[in-house]
């Protein structure tokens, strides 16, 4: 589904029929947008502040504003996976959404002050799981079920295809961002064989422009659609609660995700790309590999490409993880040693920390929010 096919979707739901819980956590939603916005600013803009076409100040704005109008480009896919496709809607509540956004905000706030480029989409799914089995277990327990029936309610919690297809894509994106990368930067090293290297740097950086906005717009198109499917979740499970606040028959499985919501998720990531993230520009421009105009070109580019192509497939991968690999591919294309491989390793493992990191400050989080709703009685 495509945004111009949901805009007669504006206005439709009354937001003040809602419960105050659930306007929070809509609220909370668009503050992990800005965060990823702010976190991920790096992933846009690292290349081309790096290799100093840009200023920091420019480069933001020019991230910003192609973060914001991707809706315009790409179809709504991955807002679905998200919405539907990792834990089961049924189980989805209040609690589980709050748990979710509070351990993906504080993994994402944990990593920017390390300064390490980690993915703010796989924060947000390992909290969808560790609130999902956590809520699971917790429901089981209370209903008297036994160890096998509270194993069994965690597993039924989860969407185990698209948990694997985005475990998959932990290990294919960044592969296919090295490969991609690589792949160009060969391509064009040889055309430009005989060209001056003056001629070929004032070419590129003309050029990486083009690559930035490129890579920007796949970044919003992407992460944006993120926080779209949790808040389609949310308002999926507030149908039954307040079925004054949507259209009349409303049937949340059907349930597209709203005009104004696409709209604000874009503007909170644009707003955050504003803000930087300047701690990892440096991990990401410098520290791994130093790059040229026609390096930053090759790198955004074949990023760019990687993430046109999952956000086709509905697959939420990193974008995180698809630039660095770009970046390791164009920096081995000059020689082997030219990367520098232990901070790449120390981002390998920040990587395969995420999921979990997030999902255990999510457990806990929705441990104590449901542990104090039931001693008060809620």
């Amino acid at each position: 589904m495509h945004f111009l096919e949901i805009l007669h979707n504006f206005g439709q739901i009354n937001y003040l029929e809602l419960p105050k819980v659930v306007l929070f956590l809509i609220a909370l939603a668009l503050v992990f947008d800005f965060l990823n916005g702010l976190h991920d600013a790096a992933n846009s803009i690292a290349t081309v502040v790096s290799t100093r076409v840009l200023t920091p100040q420019q480069a933001v704005v020019w991230a910003a504003f192609f973060n914001f109008v991707a809706f315009l480009i790409f179809n709504l896919t991955v807002a679905g996976t998200i919405g539907k496709g990792i834990i089961e809607p049924a189980i989805v509540t209040n609690s589980v959404i709050a748990g979710t956004l509070i351990g993906a905000c504080a993994w994402n706030i944990l990593t920017w002050y390390w300064g390490l480029p980690t993915s703010s989409s796989h924060a947000l799914i390992g909290g969808l799981v560790g609130a999902g089995l956590t809520h699971a277990a917790m429901s089981a327990l209370a209903s008297g079920q036994s160890g096998a029936g509270i194993v069994q309610a965690m597993g039924d919690s989860l969407v185990w295809w698209g948990i694997l297809k985005t475990c998959i894509f932990i290990v294919v994106a960044p592969l296919v961002g090295l490969t991609m990368g690589l792949g160009i930067c060969v391509a064009v090293y040889w055309l430009f064989r005989y060209a001056r290297p003056r001629s070929v740097d004032t070419i590129f950086r003309r050029g990486q422009l083009i690559s930035a906005a490129l890579y920007s717009l796949g970044h919003g198109g992407n992460d944006a659609q993120k926080t779209m499917g949790i808040i389609l979740v949310l308002l999926m499970t507030a149908v039954a609660q307040s079925p004054q606040a949507f259209p009349e028959n409303t049937n949340p499985k059907n349930m597209e995700v709203p005009t104004e919501v696409v709209l604000a998720c874009h503007l909170a990531m644009g707003l955050g790309t504003l803000m930087g993230g300047w701690r990892i520009v440096k991990t990401m421009g410098q520290r791994i590999i130093r790059l040229r105009p026609v390096d930053g070109f090759c790198a955004e580019t074949g990023a760019a490409f990687t993430l046109v192509m999952t956000i086709f497939f509905g697959i939420p991968v990193s974008t995180t993880h698809t630039i660095t690999g770009a970046i390791v591919g164009v920096g081995s294309v000059q020689r082997f040693s030219a990367v520098r491989w232990g901070v790449a390793g120390r981002v390998v493992w920040a990587w395969l920390f995420t999921i979990p990191g997030a999902a255990i400050v999510s457990a806990l989080s929705i441990f104590f929010y449901e542990l104090i709703e039931r001693m008060l009685g809620y």
